[in-house]
């Protein structure tokens, strides 16, 4: 330690009448000092450089002081005051390097940290190589677009449920993050199903080449249970009393018409919609609703097309069998296709045919 008694004696002196190069060059030297040894230090030799470099960096300059903030951020036994220090200050420059790899900040500091500083310290925080829920949770709260999709890309970050949750709400609107949570392999698969539901078929197709070989397949099959969970849902048993007397109300009014139908399916009163649509099929509810709840939409857009409903029409009522959850684009622009090709006169023998043989056999 003869280097660095002899470093310290001429802090008094330097910090008095030295110039700006001067106290930098001395910190620069006391930096070196410890970091040519740092390893072999015990916890009192260590305490003592963090003495020296406290009173040292209240004297220098901005650059020197992120120059220290880059050295002492790799290392495991910096001292513990100077990387606080560091940590917390207002310069990203400076906090940056500490705030990303520095494995002296505890949990407390980096959500105290994260609470008080700006989106330029919260995304430095993301890149951390481990991430605990408490500190992920701020980082969620109060983190902009850009900080989000780089937490959810942390592969070394662990979320609260509300965090998830919080994240896949986020995700509806936002592509990127969507995809980087569909990459995470802790995302509670409930969450997942419902976050490839809502996600937009161009995020889905990017999954599937960007996640590893092994993992298609298990993206696959919670699209696949995913699907099943929505006609699941739509399959419940439902009471139709009120809308039937609705729809009547309506037909003896003469307010029942394709306007009305696209009301009901824009707004989601599916009870409604089921049961205006079975009335201007001249169909029996329970034929709609089996159409409706058909995993395939052919049965549906006969039923639409029979009753001379415009494309319009049909594609809000496609858009709503899976309401809240996004329609692929592909199955859309075949639905338009097939809407088209198909003619009114041959929906309409179709719907006679299904009615002969009987509702319970039309979902076949």
């Amino acid at each position: 330690m003869s280097q660095a008694a002899s470093v310290i004696d001429e802090l008094e002196d330097v910090l008095t009448a030295g110039s700006s190069d001067r106290r930098t060059e001395i910190l620069r030297r006391v930096t070196d000092l410890f970091l040519g040894s740092a390893e072999a230090f015990n916890q009192e030799q260590v305490g003592l450089f963090d003495d020296v470099l406290a009173y040292l960096i209240k004297q220098v300059e901005m650059t020197a002081l992120a120059e220290l903030g880059t050295k002492l951020a790799p290392v495991d036994n910096a001292p513990n005051g100077i990387i606080r220090t560091l940590a917390h200050h207002d310069q990203i420059a400076v906090a940056g390097p500490v705030l990303a790899q520095s494995t002296r900040l505890t949990d407390n500091d980096l959500v105290e940290i994260a609470e008080s500083k700006g989106q330029a310290h919260l995304g430095a925080i993301t890149e951390r190589k481990r991430l605990a829920a408490a500190v992920t949770d701020i980082l969620i709260q109060r983190g902009d677009t850009t900080v989000v999709r780089k937490l959810a890309q942390n592969q070394g970050a662990t979320f609260s449920d509300g965090g998830y949750v919080t994240l896949a709400e986020r995700a509806e609107t936002d592509e990127r993050l969507a995809e980087n949570l569909g990459m995470r392999l802790d995302m509670p698969p409930q969450l997942l199903q419902d976050l490839m539901l809502k996600a937009t078929e161009t995020v889905r197709a990017r999954l599937l080449i960007a996640v590893p070989t092994e993992r298609q397949a298990a993206i696959q099959g919670v699209l696949s249970q995913a699907s099943d969970k929505v006609l699941r849902k739509a399959a419940a048993p439902r009471d139709f009393s009120r809308a039937v007397a609705l729809i009547d109300k309506m037909q003896s009014d003469g307010r029942l018409n394709e306007k009305a139908i696209m009301g009901f399916a824009e707004a989601g009163r599916y009870e409604e919609l089921v049961a205006g649509l079975a009335r201007v099929c001249a169909t029996p509810i329970e034929l709609i609703e089996r159409l409706m709840q058909n995993v395939r939409y052919d049965g549906i857009l006969v039923a639409c097309k029979a009753a001379e409903l415009s494309w319009q029409t049909f594609n809000a009522i496609l858009k709503a069998r899976f309401a809240p959850y996004e329609v692929a684009t592909t199955d859309i622009v075949q639905a338009r296709t097939d809407f088209f090709k198909l003619s009114a006169a041959t929906a309409q023998r179709m719907v006679r045919f299904w009615l002969v043989r009987g509702v319970a056999k039309a979902d076949a």
